[in-house]
C-alpha cells in the first residue's frame, strides 16, 4: 500500500523522467519541484526504495522499478481521466481542474477507473492535450513540436500545451488559442522572437516566445 505523498513522489519521478529524456531524477530535481528541503527528499527516496519502487543511488540520482512505474502510471491514467470527466461532462474550464483531479487519482478502485473510462468513451488524451495511459499504462503515440521551432507561412493545429497553471491557460482562453485551433505563423520578431499568429483564418494575435514555447503544435 502507498500513501498519497508516495504516489506524487512516484509520478513526479516518472515526468521528470520523461523530460529528462530517460535519464535519472536528481534529489536536487526533485526538492526543486515538490518545494521540499533535500533532506525530505531523501529520507522519501528511501522509504520507496525499501519498498523496491524506486532504484536509488545516493549522488546519483533515481529511476522507477517496474512497480514504480506501473503505480506512477496508474496515478496519471486516474488524473488524466478525472480531468476529462471535470471539463467534459462538470462543465470545468481547464483552467481549473488540476487541483481537483490531484484529490481524485488517488481514489483506489480499478473496476472505478475503468468504469470512468468507460463511460467517457476511452479518451486518449485530456483537455490539456497529455496523453492517458490505457489499463496496461502504454501510453497513446503522439508526435509534437513546440509553436516556437515552426517557421514563418506554416500552418499547423495545437494539440497541447506544456504548463498547466491557470494564469497560462486564462492567459491562453484570453486570446482564444485552444486545442484543436488552426495557427498560422504570420511573422517572427527579429528582436524578440516573438509570433504573429492567425488562428483559424480569421484572428490575428500576438504570442510572447515564452508563450509559443509552451504550445505543441502538429
Amino acid at each position: 500500500m502507498t500513501s498519497f505523498t508516495e504516489e506524487n513522489y512516484l509520478k513526479i519521478i516518472y515526468m521528470l523522467t520523461e523530460q529528462n529524456g530517460g535519464s535519472e531524477v536528481s534529489t536536487n530535481e526533485l526538492a526543486e519541484h515538490t518545494q521540499t528541503k533535500a533532506a525530505s527528499v531523501s529520507d522519501m527516496l528511501r522509504k520507496l526504495a525499501e519498498k523496491n519502487l524506486i532504484n536509488y543511488r545516493k549522488y546519483q540520482g533515481v529511476t522507477l522499478t517496474k512497480e514504480g512505474q506501473h503505480i506512477a502510471l496508474s496515478v496519471i491514467r486516474k488524473h488524466r481521466l478525472w480531468e476529462v470527466f471535470l471539463v467534459e461532462k462538470l462543465g470545468f474550464g481547464w483552467d481549473e481542474i488540476h487541483d481537483i483531479a490531484e484529490q481524485l487519482e488517488h481514489i483506489d478502485s480499478k473496476e472505478l477507473t475503468e468504469k470512468l473510462d468507460k463511460f467517457l468513451g476511452n479518451p486518449q488524451f485530456d483537455p490539456h492535450g497529455d496523453p492517458i495511459p490505457d489499463a496496461k499504462g502504454k501510453m497513446p503515440s503522439m508526435s509534437s513540436h513546440k509553436l516556437s521551432e515552426i517557421a514563418v507561412d506554416q500552418t499547423v493545429v495545437m494539440v497541447g500545451v506544456t504548463v498547466h497553471s491557470p494564469a497560462f491557460l486564462q492567459h491562453l482562453d484570453k486570446n482564444n488559442i485552444t486545442l484543436g485551433c488552426s495557427i498560422r505563423i504570420q511573422e517572427v520578431s527579429e528582436f524578440d522572437k516573438s509570433f504573429t499568429i492567425i488562428l483559424n483564418n480569421t484572428q490575428s494575435v500576438f504570442v510572447s516566445n515564452e508563450v509559443a514555447k509552451n504550445l505543441l503544435v502538429k
